[in-house]
């Protein structure tokens, strides 16, 4: 069978579309877009100004169960939705988030789809694309530039080093530069002072890129990021500096969608890239109202489980968009079910119903939560070939027990064709009624909207902070910053905040350790357990299975 990065070069050589013609297919003009090459292109601000007369389309979330080794392939189910939304008729666009390099050369890999569901030109997009993110590196260590020279030039506005929050970052994962020391070197270099790395996509920038609905709403987001405080505990923001026209001006085409298309040549607006377990999960607010403008039906994703990035999508991304969700997908494989159920991976293969049934437990909390926000939910399975008859038939059981529509998905195999009847289903499920509804009000406590979510979500029976923990809520009270909605920084394996504890757990207590403010990106960032904002990279990284032949032909990434 071929790799995924052979069948979408093979599509690339003999039917891809020039992307002024992907551009015709939604209205749009080679004047709307910025053509980077023959099958890439960003799309115009005076585009996007353009279409908000325009009437939106309807909007379908994908997510997930939590993810395991098995794999889950969200992605993969939501480009082949889109490509069978094109198979019934129906005007469909993807909007996706853009791959990191960090999981690219690291353990998961490439983030395009696979098999016959992929997003293409496969290659561009994992790697550089069209530097958006690295446009976003670029402008957030210039600001720590910035801030680190004006310690140096005199420190005229009194800025206590030891407070500065602002961290450099870099676009793949390095252990090694978690936490460092800098201004060494003598009075010439600086003041010395530790400071740390976080990945590019755990940027407040790029939270912000994906958040801002405009340059001018990008700069004064910019303007308002909280960066430190003086000796006297005032805060410093880097409008103080002066600065956040320049970090702008560094984003103005990153701020852009591109535009790319489907192995079928569906259209796709891929942009931003925050993680879900360290930030947001979800592609830019920009991006997805633009596809509501040029699609019927938007295909969009929340990153990892729906505790994870469904949740935020809801509950922080939502309440920004011109459009509430009509309906909300959530994916799951027999593999991954039997793997929460206890099966080990060898065993994933063979028939067994125990543990299927068991592991239905994590689908079915996820499917009680997204329902708590009485938006209508189908169940999509994506099918494997060594799923069994028996399996398949007792998932689909489990799930209309749950009082869910449930469809079986085979887009690895078959493309848009093996989503028709998911696609069905979901048409008519954005026609029934919704009720959007939002877990929690910004103006409760920071406390009771942590525990809401760790209760109501995680099923949580607790919520326990650590030291630290309590220093900061008492300084984000202190500054009133507390009204803003919760972003969890979790494991992404669990439902708890122990990566172990696979299935449902219950009767577990979720152990802040940070609680930081993000006035930029507008949200409280909540850190629990041992996530980290700089991953490392595993013992055998997926580097090491990429190459390049000497006629330029990449190959590896999957």
């Amino acid at each position: 069978m071929k790799s995924d990065i052979e069948i979408a070069q093979a599509v690339e050589k003999s039917s891809m579309k020039k992307i002024t013609e992907i551009a015709e297919t939604v209205g749009l003009s080679g004047d709307d877009i910025e053509q980077y090459g023959e099958y890439k292109a960003k799309i115009k601000f005076s585009t996007i100004s353009k279409l908000k007369q325009q009437s939106n389309g309807k909007l379908i979330l994908v997510t997930s169960i939590n993810p395991t080794p098995a794999g889950e392939g969200k992605s993969t189910v939501l480009i082949g939705l889109a490509d069978g939304l094109r198979k019934i008729g129906e005007k469909s666009i993807v909007a996706l988030r853009e791959p990191s390099l960090g999981p690219v050369m690291g353990m998961k890999g490439g983030a395009t789809g696979g098999g016959q569901a992929q997003v293409i030109p496969m290659e561009d997009i994992n790697l550089h694309f069209t530097g958006d993110i690295h446009a976003l590196t670029s402008a957030n260590n210039t600001l720590a530039a910035l801030i680190d020279n004006h310690l140096q030039q005199g420190n005229e506005l009194n800025i206590d080093p030891r407070t500065i929050t602002w961290h450099r970052s870099l676009d793949i994962n390095d252990r090694a530069l978690r936490n460092i020391v800098i201004g060494l070197g003598g009075k010439t270099s600086s003041i010395p002072r530790e400071d740390h790395f976080d990945i590019t996509v755990a940027s407040e920038l790029m939270a912000i890129l994906c958040l801002a609905t405009d340059i001018n709403d990008l700069k004064s987001r910019i303007g308002n990021i909280l960066i430190g405080f003086t000796y006297q505990a005032q805060p410093i923001y880097v409008k103080d500096l002066k600065i956040e026209g320049a970090i702008s001006t560094l984003l103005k085409d990153a701020l852009k969608p591109n535009l790319v298309q489907t192995l079928e040549k569906t259209p796709a607006l891929i942009h931003g890239g925050p993680f879900a377990n360290i930030a947001h999960g979800c592609n830019s607010i920009l991006a997805t109202n633009t596809a509501l403008k040029l699609g019927d039906y938007v295909v969009t994703e929340a990153g990892f489980g729906a505790d994870l990035g469904a949740e935020k999508f809801l509950d922080i991304v939502t309440p920004n968009l011109d459009k509430k969700p009509d309906t909300i997908v959530i994916v799951a494989t027999i593999k991954a079910l039997k793997y929460n159920g206890g099966s080990t991976l060898d065993e994933l293969k063979d028939e067994n119903l125990a543990t299927l049934e068991k592991g239905f437990a994590n689908l079915q909390k996820h499917i009680e939560n997204m329902l708590l926000y009485k938006v209508p939910v189908v169940v999509a399975i994506n099918k494997f070939a060594t799923d069994s008859p028996n399996e398949l038939n007792l998932l689909k059981e489990l799930c209309q027990k749950q009082s869910v529509q449930v469809e079986i998905s085979d887009v690895h195999e078959q493309g848009g064709n093996g989503a028709i009847d998911l696609a069905e289903t979901v048409v008519k499920a954005t026609q029934e009624p919704n009720n959007y509804t939002r877990l929690y009000n910004d103006k409760s406590s920071i406390i009771d909207k942590i525990t809401t979510i760790a209760t109501k979500i995680y099923g949580a029976k607790d919520v326990e902070l650590s030291t630290q923990a309590q220093t900061q809520l008492k300084t984000i009270e202190k500054n009133n910053w507390g009204n803003l909605p919760i972003c969890i920084a979790k494991t992404q394996y669990s439902l708890s905040d122990d990566p172990k504890l696979l299935g449902r757990p219950s009767n577990f207590t979720l152990h802040v350790s940070s609680i930081s403010v993000r006035l930029g990106s507008q949200f409280i960032v909540v850190q629990t357990g041992k996530v980290l904002t700089m991953p490392g990279l595993p013992k055998k990284p997926a580097a090491l299975n990429i190459d390049i032949n000497n006629d330029g032909v990449i190959e590896g990434i999957f």
